[in-house]
């Protein structure tokens, strides 16, 4: 399609305006970005982008519109994979965008864009979606409070040396979330004491699943360098924190002390 792109963390915002050129059209986010929870600052970033005659698009998956509402933010674009929250019960495959502005050129192309070429989904997801998203709050809100638990669980464990949870108050982006949501969601990365530890902890789970995707019902625990992440070149990796000793662990609804048996028995047994 011809298009260009750097990239940058943009959970540092020098480093994100030294990437914009007179040709930038856009500036991409996700925060807290997958799987290592980079907070970015919406409200700063947007007022970067418009300055420089750019649009601001958010990724807004891992803590849904319930916790987060970059729109309000000075967002211009945000995109859901619905799969994921919305739809919560890793049943259906559905994205979403919201736009701010119906009237403008890019709602128009994206409006044009959906009728003449037919990216929407078909009756029973959009019902299936619509069902879900009934329950939404109530999901996000009981998977939020057992993360909690869940990473400050973590924290103690001698096998584990780095936790990633938002929520947690000594996290580097901790106020800056605060100040533009009002969760902090139910999505955790941890490292463990040696790549071989992480494998045999996948191996070992008995509740939470060993899988990919996020925000249903069920915790899953995802290996991201040989899964979701196998394909980054390896200079980002590196640039990101990424490594052989990363888990990423989705919370479910299911009982937070179910939950951290589970972790228990995986980890130390």
């Amino acid at each position: 399609y011809g298009l260009t792109y750097d990239y940058v963390n943009t959970a540092d915002l020098e480093a994100t305006a030294a990437k914009i050129r007179p040709e930038t059209k856009m500036i991409f986010i996700e925060t807290p970005s997958n799987p290592m929870m980079l907070v970015s600052d919406i409200r700063a970033i947007a007022e970067l982008a418009h300055k420089n005659g750019a649009l601001l698009t958010v990724d807004n998956t891992f803590l849904s519109p319930h916790f987060q509402k970059p729109l309000t933010l000075g967002a211009d674009i945000v995109v859901h994979s619905a799969t994921k929250y919305l739809c919560g019960h890793n049943d259906i495959i559905a994205g979403v965008i919201a736009i701010a502005n119906a009237d403008s050129d890019y709602g128009k192309d994206l409006e044009l864009y959906i009728k003449s070429e037919g990216p929407n989904l078909t009756p029973i997801d959009s019902w299936l979606l619509l069902r879900s998203i009934k329950t939404l709050g109530i999901r996000v809100e009981r998977q939020a409070q057992s993360a909690m638990k869940v990473a400050e669980w973590l924290r103690t464990q001698p096998t584990v040396t780095d936790v990633y949870y938002v929520g947690l108050p000594d996290h580097p982006g901790h106020a800056l979330h605060e100040s533009q949501a009002t969760g902090f969601g139910s999505m955790i990365s941890f490292k463990t004491e040696s790549p071989e530890h992480a494998v045999r902890v996948l191996g070992r789970l008995k509740l939470i699943a060993f899988a990919e995707s996020l925000g249903g019902v069920e915790s899953l625990l995802t290996y991201p360098i040989a899964q979701t992440h196998a394909e980054m070149p390896k200079e980002l990796l590196a640039r990101t924190g990424l490594d052989d000793r990363l888990l990423r662990l989705s919370v479910g609804i299911e009982d937070a002390g179910d939950l951290i048996a589970d972790l228990d028995q995986a980890l130390n047994g």
